[in-house]
């Protein structure tokens, strides 16, 4: 029997960490294709401070919650439901809701807990692994052999990047605001650590690849740091966009894009269709997963909060301390 309430976190307005706030809230309805979740761990990440900003809105039909990403067990399913059954240990990327006792979410969009990762840890997967798939390997194309440069490489995003590029082959540079985080970068497999308080990473970059620059750049940075961006890719790069930080605005010479060959690209993953996310989904599951139960790649953790302390999360993701993934625990 499932209760008929469970507690959850809701912006209460827009605002800083301050307006989370722990509510209670009917448990969500699941449509033919959908699976609810008792959620054990949920993870925080940059797009949920962005919601609560009020610069990020949910998309249609979406929950109001903030939390993309979840593990947890599997307790109801739909009629239309094959892949799972109630009993199932799964984490699931969200449309919205993780910051809540019970999420939903579609069939497709949820993925076995890796062998030998704890829930905590599962909870810290999906929404990093998505996004970095799909915009480094799918829009992105690195290939074996390539140079990757990703920015805020002790970022939960870094952190996967620097992991799945050196594991599919690519020789990694990273970028990152501290002598200890630019240490996490090397021993995560980064080849070359750029402290971008202490180096120019267009030179840095260049210096080390003979004056060639690199074939990807993922920046979740923008502003000022897209012209560079474009400097440091060598002819025929690519430069993906997840984020602006800095800004969405800088002022491009396209001329130079034209001569290298460049291109712009860049995604976001919420508004994504189903099926687009169903498709990442899979690829994960054949290509990723089984790097993750063979120990060669593992997320890397910053810290767990209660439920309800997701302010004091939140805090701690907008701060420039954090390395690797926030999770907020429910168990």
């Amino acid at each position: 029997m499932l209760p008929k309430t469970m507690r959850a976190v809701e912006i209460s307005q827009p605002g800083g960490p301050e307006v989370l706030q722990l509510t209670t809230r009917p448990l969500p309805e699941i449509a033919t294709d959908e699976i609810l979740i008792k959620v054990e761990a949920a993870g925080v990440n940059r797009p949920d401070a962005l919601q609560r900003a009020g610069a990020y809105a949910p998309p249609a039909g979406a929950s109001d919650l903030p939390g993309l990403e979840c593990s947890g067990t599997v307790v109801a399913v739909g009629s239309g439901v094959t892949r799972w059954q109630p009993g199932d240990q799964i984490c699931a990327l969200l449309p919205g809701g993780g910051y809540a006792e019970y999420a939903k979410t579609h069939q497709d969009h949820a993925l076995p807990v890796p062998d030998g990762l704890t829930m905590i840890e599962a909870a810290a997967l999906c929404e990093t692994f998505f996004t970095v798939w799909t915009n480094v390997f799918e829009r992105g194309h690195l290939a074996a052999g390539e140079t990757f440069l990703v920015h805020g490489g002790t970022s939960g995003i870094g952190t996967t990047a620097i992991q799945l590029a050196k594991a599919f082959g690519a020789r990694v540079f990273a970028t990152a605001g501290s002598a200890e985080k630019c240490k996490v970068c090397n021993d995560l497999g980064a080849r070359i650590a750029i402290n971008y308080h202490e180096e120019d990473f267009v030179t840095a970059v260049r210096d080390a690849t003979n004056g060639r620059g690199v074939d990807l750049i993922l920046d979740m940075v923008g502003g000022p740091y897209i012209p560079r961006n474009i400097k440091a890719l060598a002819t025929d790069g690519r430069l993906a966009m997840i984020a602006f930080l800095a800004g969405p605005k800088a002022e491009v010479n396209f001329a130079r894009i034209m001569a290298k060959r460049l291109t712009v690209t860049g995604s976001t993953l919420r508004p994504r269709s189903v099926q687009d996310k169903a498709v990442i989904a899979e690829a994960l599951r054949t290509k990723v997963w089984p790097l993750i139960e063979a120990g060669r790649i593992t997320p890397v953790m910053d810290r767990v909060f209660p439920l309800q302390e997701a302010a004091a999360a939140h805090q701690r993701i907008e701060s420039a301390g954090h390395i690797g993934k926030i999770v907020l625990t429910l168990i």
